[in-house]
Protein backbone atom coordinates (compact mmCIF):
# COMPACT_ATOMS: atom_id res chain seq x y z
CA UNK A 1 0.00 0.00 0.00
CA UNK A 2 3.20 2.28 0.51
CA UNK A 3 2.83 2.76 -3.31
CA UNK A 4 -0.37 3.47 -3.53
CA UNK A 5 -1.06 6.05 -0.96
CA UNK A 6 1.70 9.10 -1.51
CA UNK A 7 2.79 10.63 1.84
CA UNK A 8 1.26 13.35 2.69
CA UNK A 9 -2.22 12.99 0.67
CA UNK A 10 -4.81 14.63 1.67
CA UNK A 11 -8.34 13.90 2.48
CA UNK A 12 -11.47 14.49 4.37
CA UNK A 13 -14.18 12.48 6.83
CA UNK A 14 -17.39 12.78 5.52
CA UNK A 15 -20.21 15.12 6.13
CA UNK A 16 -20.43 18.78 4.53
CA UNK A 17 -22.91 21.48 5.58
CA UNK A 18 -23.86 22.39 1.93
CA UNK A 19 -27.34 21.79 1.07
CA UNK A 20 -26.74 21.92 -2.27
CA UNK A 21 -24.77 18.87 -3.47
CA UNK A 22 -23.04 19.78 -6.63
CA UNK A 23 -21.54 22.64 -4.42
CA UNK A 24 -20.64 20.25 -2.18
CA UNK A 25 -18.63 17.76 -4.57
CA UNK A 26 -17.13 20.35 -6.64
CA UNK A 27 -15.34 21.73 -3.87
CA UNK A 28 -14.50 18.17 -2.79
CA UNK A 29 -12.79 17.42 -6.25
CA UNK A 30 -10.79 20.80 -5.92
CA UNK A 31 -9.45 20.70 -2.85
CA UNK A 32 -8.26 17.14 -2.05
CA UNK A 33 -5.63 14.89 -3.54
CA UNK A 34 -7.60 12.06 -2.21
CA UNK A 35 -12.01 12.44 -3.24
CA UNK A 36 -14.73 11.88 -1.20
CA UNK A 37 -18.30 11.75 -1.64
CA UNK A 38 -20.33 14.07 1.04
CA UNK A 39 -22.49 13.31 3.17
CA UNK A 40 -25.20 16.38 3.37
CA UNK A 41 -27.12 16.19 6.96
CA UNK A 42 -28.70 19.19 7.06
CA UNK A 43 -29.98 18.43 3.49
CA UNK A 44 -31.76 15.72 4.66
CA UNK A 45 -32.11 13.68 7.94
CA UNK A 46 -31.88 10.68 5.80
CA UNK A 47 -28.05 11.74 4.76
CA UNK A 48 -27.97 12.11 9.22
CA UNK A 49 -24.90 9.41 10.40
CA UNK A 50 -27.27 6.60 10.80
CA UNK A 51 -30.06 7.22 9.09
CA UNK A 52 -27.92 7.01 5.58
CA UNK A 53 -27.46 3.48 5.77
CA UNK A 54 -30.46 2.35 7.57
CA UNK A 55 -32.27 1.83 4.21
CA UNK A 56 -33.38 -2.05 4.23
CA UNK A 57 -32.87 -2.38 7.64
CA UNK A 58 -35.87 -4.42 9.15
CA UNK A 59 -38.23 -3.02 11.12
CA UNK A 60 -36.86 0.57 10.65
CA UNK A 61 -39.03 3.21 11.43
CA UNK A 62 -38.72 6.95 11.08
CA UNK A 63 -40.26 10.28 11.23
CA UNK A 64 -38.41 12.71 9.64
CA UNK A 65 -40.45 15.87 11.14
CA UNK A 66 -39.24 14.92 14.26
CA UNK A 67 -36.14 13.76 13.11
CA UNK A 68 -36.56 10.13 15.18
CA UNK A 69 -35.47 6.62 14.05
CA UNK A 70 -36.23 3.32 15.82
CA UNK A 71 -36.69 -0.07 15.27
CA UNK A 72 -39.85 -1.87 16.08
CA UNK A 73 -40.85 -5.41 15.98
CA UNK A 74 -44.48 -5.66 14.80
CA UNK A 75 -44.84 -8.85 13.53
CA UNK A 76 -44.27 -8.13 10.14
CA UNK A 77 -42.16 -10.69 7.37
CA UNK A 78 -39.62 -7.67 7.00
CA UNK A 79 -37.05 -9.93 9.04
CA UNK A 80 -37.71 -12.99 6.84
CA UNK A 81 -37.43 -11.60 3.29
CA UNK A 82 -34.38 -9.67 4.72
CA UNK A 83 -32.97 -13.08 4.98
CA UNK A 84 -33.83 -14.08 2.05
CA UNK A 85 -32.27 -11.47 0.24
CA UNK A 86 -29.26 -11.11 1.95
CA UNK A 87 -26.25 -13.72 1.23
CA UNK A 88 -22.72 -13.28 2.25
CA UNK A 89 -21.94 -11.67 -1.16
CA UNK A 90 -25.25 -9.56 -1.09
CA UNK A 91 -24.58 -5.65 -2.33
CA UNK A 92 -27.25 -3.17 -1.31
CA UNK A 93 -27.91 0.06 -2.87
CA UNK A 94 -27.99 3.84 -1.02
CA UNK A 95 -30.53 5.34 -3.20
CA UNK A 96 -30.35 9.13 -4.08
CA UNK A 97 -33.32 9.93 -1.83
CA UNK A 98 -30.49 8.77 1.21
CA UNK A 99 -27.29 10.01 -0.38
CA UNK A 100 -27.43 12.64 -2.73
CA UNK A 101 -24.05 13.48 -2.27
CA UNK A 102 -22.65 9.93 -3.30
CA UNK A 103 -25.28 10.55 -6.48
CA UNK A 104 -24.28 13.97 -7.29
CA UNK A 105 -20.58 12.88 -6.66
CA UNK A 106 -20.58 9.98 -9.16
CA UNK A 107 -22.49 11.81 -12.18
CA UNK A 108 -19.92 14.74 -11.64
CA UNK A 109 -17.28 12.13 -11.96
CA UNK A 110 -18.45 9.85 -14.94
CA UNK A 111 -15.77 9.37 -17.33
CA UNK A 112 -12.95 10.94 -14.83
CA UNK A 113 -10.24 8.33 -13.60
CA UNK A 114 -8.79 8.85 -10.17
CA UNK A 115 -5.48 7.25 -8.44
CA UNK A 116 -7.31 6.77 -5.35
CA UNK A 117 -11.30 7.63 -4.54
CA UNK A 118 -12.70 7.53 -0.65
CA UNK A 119 -15.82 6.39 0.68
CA UNK A 120 -17.13 5.67 4.18
CA UNK A 121 -19.69 4.33 6.22
CA UNK A 122 -21.08 4.10 9.57
CA UNK A 123 -19.34 1.36 11.69
CA UNK A 124 -21.61 -1.26 13.05
CA UNK A 125 -20.98 0.11 16.96
CA UNK A 126 -21.90 3.45 16.18
CA UNK A 127 -24.85 2.26 13.92
CA UNK A 128 -25.95 -0.03 16.49
CA UNK A 129 -25.62 2.26 19.80
CA UNK A 130 -26.77 4.61 18.26
CA UNK A 131 -30.78 3.17 17.30
CA UNK A 132 -33.05 2.10 19.70
CA UNK A 133 -36.19 -0.07 19.72
CA UNK A 134 -39.56 1.29 20.61
CA UNK A 135 -38.87 0.22 24.45
CA UNK A 136 -35.70 2.44 24.33
CA UNK A 137 -33.17 0.00 24.40
CA UNK A 138 -30.66 -0.06 22.28
CA UNK A 139 -30.22 -2.47 19.06
CA UNK A 140 -26.98 -3.50 20.03
CA UNK A 141 -28.23 -5.51 22.81
CA UNK A 142 -30.65 -7.72 20.58
CA UNK A 143 -28.22 -10.04 19.36
CA UNK A 144 -30.26 -10.85 15.48
CA UNK A 145 -30.94 -7.28 15.60
CA UNK A 146 -26.88 -6.20 15.46
CA UNK A 147 -25.67 -9.30 13.88
CA UNK A 148 -28.54 -8.14 10.85
CA UNK A 149 -27.21 -4.36 11.08
CA UNK A 150 -23.31 -5.63 10.67
CA UNK A 151 -24.56 -7.86 7.69
CA UNK A 152 -26.43 -4.48 6.44
CA UNK A 153 -23.34 -2.18 6.76
CA UNK A 154 -21.30 -4.99 5.06
CA UNK A 155 -23.36 -4.74 1.90
CA UNK A 156 -23.59 -1.17 1.65
CA UNK A 157 -20.00 -1.20 1.45
CA UNK A 158 -19.41 -3.82 -1.15
CA UNK A 159 -22.16 -1.86 -3.07
CA UNK A 160 -20.09 1.49 -2.45
CA UNK A 161 -16.85 -0.19 -3.40
CA UNK A 162 -18.61 -1.52 -6.79
CA UNK A 163 -19.40 1.65 -7.34
CA UNK A 164 -16.19 3.63 -7.13
CA UNK A 165 -14.43 0.98 -8.61
CA UNK A 166 -15.36 2.37 -11.66
CA UNK A 167 -13.79 5.07 -11.18
CA UNK A 168 -10.09 4.01 -9.46
CA UNK A 169 -8.53 0.81 -8.98
CA UNK A 170 -7.79 2.28 -5.45
CA UNK A 171 -10.92 2.89 -3.14
CA UNK A 172 -10.01 3.32 0.80
CA UNK A 173 -13.25 2.95 2.83
CA UNK A 174 -13.40 5.03 6.43
CA UNK A 175 -15.57 2.85 9.08
CA UNK A 176 -16.61 6.00 11.13
CA UNK A 177 -16.84 4.89 14.54
CA UNK A 178 -16.72 7.79 17.10
CA UNK A 179 -19.00 6.05 19.41
CA UNK A 180 -15.07 4.07 20.03
CA UNK A 181 -14.57 6.93 22.36
CA UNK A 182 -17.37 6.20 24.65
CA UNK A 183 -16.96 2.21 24.76
CA UNK A 184 -15.72 1.46 28.41
CA UNK A 185 -17.83 4.24 30.31
CA UNK A 186 -20.77 4.07 32.33
CA UNK A 187 -23.38 4.09 29.33
CA UNK A 188 -22.32 1.37 27.66
CA UNK A 189 -20.87 -1.04 30.84
CA UNK A 190 -22.84 -4.03 28.93
CA UNK A 191 -20.94 -3.65 25.45
CA UNK A 192 -17.82 -6.62 25.21
CA UNK A 193 -14.88 -5.84 24.00
CA UNK A 194 -14.43 -8.42 22.14
CA UNK A 195 -17.48 -8.22 20.26
CA UNK A 196 -16.35 -4.39 19.44
CA UNK A 197 -13.43 -6.00 18.26
CA UNK A 198 -15.49 -8.98 16.51
CA UNK A 199 -17.51 -6.30 14.41
CA UNK A 200 -15.09 -4.01 13.43
CA UNK A 201 -12.99 -7.13 12.20
CA UNK A 202 -15.85 -8.48 10.25
CA UNK A 203 -16.32 -4.94 8.65
CA UNK A 204 -12.50 -4.50 7.78
CA UNK A 205 -12.74 -7.97 6.09
CA UNK A 206 -15.84 -7.27 3.92
CA UNK A 207 -13.66 -4.09 2.73
CA UNK A 208 -10.76 -5.88 2.39
CA UNK A 209 -12.28 -8.83 0.29
CA UNK A 210 -14.45 -6.70 -1.97
CA UNK A 211 -11.32 -5.03 -2.92
CA UNK A 212 -11.24 -1.42 -0.88
CA UNK A 213 -8.87 -0.29 1.33
CA UNK A 214 -10.22 0.09 4.95
CA UNK A 215 -9.37 2.84 7.64
CA UNK A 216 -11.30 3.66 10.88
CA UNK A 217 -12.28 6.68 11.73
CA UNK A 218 -12.58 7.92 15.39
CA UNK A 219 -12.49 11.60 16.54
CA UNK A 220 -11.83 10.87 20.05
CA UNK A 221 -10.25 8.76 22.89
CA UNK A 222 -10.03 5.35 21.94
CA UNK A 223 -8.68 1.79 22.33
CA UNK A 224 -6.03 2.12 19.72
CA UNK A 225 -4.22 -1.28 20.41
CA UNK A 226 -7.73 -2.87 20.09
CA UNK A 227 -8.23 -1.22 16.62
CA UNK A 228 -5.00 -1.71 15.22
CA UNK A 229 -5.78 -5.49 15.94
CA UNK A 230 -8.68 -5.57 13.82
CA UNK A 231 -6.57 -5.17 10.75
CA UNK A 232 -7.41 -1.63 9.09
CA UNK A 233 -5.04 -0.19 7.52
CA UNK A 234 -5.59 3.48 8.34
CA UNK A 235 -6.24 4.91 11.31
CA UNK A 236 -7.77 8.32 11.14
CA UNK A 237 -7.67 10.21 14.71
CA UNK A 238 -8.47 13.83 16.47
CA UNK A 239 -4.91 15.42 15.89
CA UNK A 240 -5.97 18.56 17.16
CA UNK A 241 -7.40 17.32 20.67
CA UNK A 242 -6.49 14.16 21.26
CA UNK A 243 -3.13 13.36 20.04
CA UNK A 244 -1.79 12.01 22.99
CA UNK A 245 -4.27 9.58 24.01
CA UNK A 246 -2.94 7.74 20.42
CA UNK A 247 0.76 8.79 21.48
CA UNK A 248 1.01 7.06 24.45
CA UNK A 249 0.95 3.51 22.41
CA UNK A 250 4.02 4.15 20.31
CA UNK A 251 5.39 0.05 20.23
CA UNK A 252 2.12 -0.31 19.03
CA UNK A 253 1.89 2.13 16.51
CA UNK A 254 5.51 1.67 15.34
CA UNK A 255 4.48 -2.19 14.73
CA UNK A 256 1.26 -0.65 13.01
CA UNK A 257 3.47 1.74 10.62
CA UNK A 258 5.92 -1.23 10.17
CA UNK A 259 3.24 -3.84 8.90
CA UNK A 260 2.64 -0.94 5.92
CA UNK A 261 -0.43 0.97 8.09
CA UNK A 262 -0.74 4.44 8.09
CA UNK A 263 -1.67 7.28 10.43
CA UNK A 264 -4.36 9.42 8.72
CA UNK A 265 -3.92 12.98 11.23
CA UNK A 266 -6.85 14.59 12.00
CA UNK A 267 -4.89 18.08 12.52
CA UNK A 268 -7.14 20.79 11.52
CA UNK A 269 -10.16 21.11 13.86
CA UNK A 270 -13.88 21.17 13.27
CA UNK A 271 -14.55 22.05 16.29
CA UNK A 272 -15.33 25.82 17.31
CA UNK A 273 -11.80 25.91 17.95
CA UNK A 274 -11.53 26.29 13.97
CA UNK A 275 -12.61 29.98 14.28
CA UNK A 276 -9.07 30.55 16.44
CA UNK A 277 -6.49 29.22 14.94
CA UNK A 278 -4.33 29.69 11.44
CA UNK A 279 -2.14 27.92 9.34
CA UNK A 280 0.75 28.80 11.29
CA UNK A 281 -0.93 27.49 14.53
CA UNK A 282 -1.51 24.10 12.76
CA UNK A 283 1.80 23.57 11.44
CA UNK A 284 3.41 24.39 14.66
CA UNK A 285 0.55 21.72 16.28
CA UNK A 286 1.89 18.89 13.49
CA UNK A 287 5.62 20.16 13.69
CA UNK A 288 5.56 19.68 17.82
CA UNK A 289 3.78 16.42 17.47
CA UNK A 290 5.27 15.03 14.95
CA UNK A 291 8.67 15.94 17.03
CA UNK A 292 7.43 13.58 19.70
CA UNK A 293 6.47 10.42 17.88
CA UNK A 294 10.19 10.74 16.74
CA UNK A 295 11.11 10.19 19.54
CA UNK A 296 9.67 6.31 19.91
CA UNK A 297 9.77 5.59 15.78
CA UNK A 298 11.83 6.83 13.03
CA UNK A 299 10.94 10.21 11.43
CA UNK A 300 11.43 8.12 7.94
CA UNK A 301 8.72 5.73 9.08
CA UNK A 302 6.67 8.04 10.15
CA UNK A 303 6.41 10.40 7.53
CA UNK A 304 6.29 8.00 4.46
CA UNK A 305 3.20 6.40 5.98
CA UNK A 306 0.84 10.10 6.34
CA UNK A 307 -2.38 11.03 5.37
CA UNK A 308 -3.42 14.77 6.37
CA UNK A 309 -7.46 14.91 7.11
CA UNK A 310 -9.93 17.22 9.44
CA UNK A 311 -10.40 15.46 12.64
CA UNK A 312 -13.96 14.87 11.41
CA UNK A 313 -16.96 15.86 9.28
CA UNK A 314 -17.42 19.91 8.86
CA UNK A 315 -21.33 19.13 8.78
CA UNK A 316 -21.84 20.80 12.11
CA UNK A 317 -20.26 23.83 10.56
CA UNK A 318 -20.45 26.94 8.41
CA UNK A 319 -19.94 26.70 4.86
CA UNK A 320 -17.67 29.31 5.19
CA UNK A 321 -16.05 27.53 7.84
CA UNK A 322 -15.72 24.08 5.94
CA UNK A 323 -13.64 26.05 3.56
CA UNK A 324 -11.37 27.34 6.30
CA UNK A 325 -10.82 23.75 7.89
CA UNK A 326 -10.39 22.22 4.36
CA UNK A 327 -7.85 25.41 3.24
CA UNK A 328 -5.82 24.57 6.34
CA UNK A 329 -5.56 21.26 5.17
CA UNK A 330 -4.41 22.15 2.22
CA UNK A 331 -1.60 24.88 3.59
CA UNK A 332 -0.55 22.32 5.26
CA UNK A 333 0.64 19.90 2.83
CA UNK A 334 2.05 22.65 1.11
CA UNK A 335 4.25 23.79 3.94
CA UNK A 336 5.68 19.55 4.67
CA UNK A 337 5.81 18.33 1.07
Amino acid sequence: MSKIINPFSTTGIGSLPHRNPEEACELILRTFDIPFWPQLPKRSFKESMIIQYSEGMPYIRTNEKEQEAWIIRDGSDELERFYESCAENTKIAISEDYAMGLHMFLRMIKGRRFRILKGHVTGPLTFTLGLKDNYGRLVYFDEELREISSMLLKAKVRWQIDLLKQHSDNVIIFIDEPILSAIGSSSYLGVDSEEVLRLLKDMVSAIEEAGGISGIHCCGRADWPMVIKSGARILNFDAFEYFDTLAIYHEEIKNFLQAGGYLAWGIVPTSDAINSVDDKYINKLMDNHLKKLYEHIPSELVNSQILITPSCGTGSRSIEETIKVFQLVMRLKEAMV
